[in-house]
C-alpha cells in the first residue's frame, strides 16, 4: 500500500515529483492520498489527483461539472473522495479567532511602493508595506507581540519574504527563538520548534510560509501572525493549521497584517474568488472625493484590466500603476 501525504503537491502532472508518484501508484496494489486542499485554484487540479487513483472516475468529471452544480460534482467523485473537516473529527479543538489588522502605509513605505509599481516589480510591491523600521505593519506587529508577552503566550510569525523576517527579528530581539527558512535542514527546523516549545512563557518563532507552513506541528503557539496576504488562501490555512491542530489547548488568535491602498487589497480580492475588477476604478459619484480619478475627464480604464487572457500578476501590476497614475497618463 502506498500513502501519499500532502498530495496536493502532485497536482501538476508534468512535474517530476508527480511523475515519480504516478509510477509508484502503478506499482502499488492500493493507494491513499491525504490532503486538506485537493483543489487550490481550479477543478482541473482535483481531476488530476483523482486520475492517479481511479482514471475512470477522472474521465467522468470535468470543470463543467463544478459549474453545473456542486452536487453533480460531489456525486461524481464520491467513489474516490472522502472529506472530513476539523469540526467533524476534532470536537475538542479550541476556537480560532481570525482578525484582519488594516494599517495605512507610512510615508516611506508609500514612496517605496509607488517606485515598485512604476518599475512593474511585483515582488517589491508585495514587500513595500513591510520594508522599513517605521512600517505601520511592524508597529502593529510589535503591539501584538507585546500583548502576547503580557499574557505569556507564544507567537508564530509567517512571511513569504526573508527580508521581512530579518526586519522583524531585528525589531523583536531576544524574544525570537529563531527563523525557519527553506535553507534550514529538516532536523534543524524541528530543533527550532522544540526550543520554541520548551522556552518558558513568551517566545516568538519566525518562519517563511512556504518552509514552515506544512509538515511541522507548532501547538505551543497560540498567536499566529501573517505579515502579508498570499496568492492562495490554502497557503495561509496550512500555516495557521501548524498551531490550530490536535494538541492545541488554547484559543488560537490569527492576525492578518494588511495595508490599505496597495496590492494587499488586490490579493485579498483574488483570495475571495472575485474577478480581477477593482472597485477603485468604478466608484459611484458620492465617492468622488475619495479618488482623484473621479474628477478627471481624461481618465481611461486600460483594457488590459479586463482581459482574462493576461496573467493575473500582470493585471495586478497594471491596475496599481493605473490607480497611482504611473502608467503614462496624467491624472494628478
Amino acid at each position: 500500500m502506498l500513502v501519499v501525504d500532502e498530495a496536493h503537491y502532485v497536482k501538476n502532472p508534468d512535474a517530476a515529483r508527480s511523475q515519480a508518484v504516478q509510477a509508484a501508484v502503478k506499482r502499488s496494489q492500493r493507494t491513499s492520498f491525504l490532503t486538506g486542499t485537493p483543489m487550490e485554484n481550479r477543478v482541473e487540479e482535483f481531476r488530476t489527483l483523482v486520475g492517479y487513483l481511479q482514471p475512470s472516475v477522472a474521465r467522468s468529471v470535468s470543470a463543467q461539472d463544478a459549474v453545473a452544480g456542486a452536487k453533480t460534482f460531489r456525486r461524481a467523485v464520491a467513489p474516490v473522495y472522502l472529506r472530513r473537516n476539523q469540526e467533524d473529527v476534532l470536537t475538542e479543538l479550541p476556537d480560532k479567532i481570525e482578525i484582519e489588522s488594516w494599517v495605512q502605509l507610512s510615508a516611506t513605505d508609500e514612496a517605496r511602493y509607488e517606485a515598485a509599481v512604476s518599475k512593474r516589480n511585483l515582488m517589491a510591491m508585495r514587500q513595500a508595506p513591510f520594508s522599513t523600521p517605521s512600517s505601520a505593519k511592524l508597529e502593529r506587529l510589535r503591539d501584538l507581540v507585546e500583548e502576547a508577552a503580557q499574557d505569556g503566550m507564544k507567537v508564530l510569525v509567517f512571511s513569504y519574504f526573508l527580508d521581512t523576517l530579518g526586519l522583524i527579528h531585528e525589531a523583536l530581539g531576544d524574544a525570537v527563538v529563531g527563523t525557519i527558512t527553506g535553507a534550514v535542514p529538516p532536523a534543524m527546523r524541528q530543533q527550532l520548534v522544540d526550543d520554541f516549545a520548551k522556552r518558558p512563557g513568551h517566545a516568538v518563532l519566525l518562519s517563511q510560509i512556504e518552509a514552515g507552513g506544512v509538515g511541522i506541528n507548532m501547538q505551543a503557539a497560540s498567536v499566529v501572525v501573517l505579515t502579508e496576504p498570499q496568492w492562495k488562501p490554502s497557503t495561509e490555512e496550512q500555516a495557521i493549521a501548524r498551531a490550530h491542530r490536535m494538541g492545541q489547548v488554547r484559543t488560537v488568535q490569527v492576525h492578518r497584517l494588511l495595508a490599505k491602498d496597495c496590492i494587499d487589497e488586490r490579493i485579498r480580492e483574488i483570495q475571495e474568488g472575485k474577478r480581477l475588477l477593482f472597485d477603485e476604478f468604478a466608484r459611484k459619484s458620492e465617492a468622488k472625493h475619495a479618488d482623484r480619478r473621479a474628477v478627471d475627464a481624461t481618465d481611461h480604464r486600460p483594457d488590459v484590466l479586463d482581459d482574462e487572457s493576461v496573467p493575473v500578476a500582470q493585471r495586478v501590476v497594471a491596475a496599481e500603476q493605473y490607480r497611482l497614475g504611473l502608467d503614462g497618463t496624467s491624472r494628478r
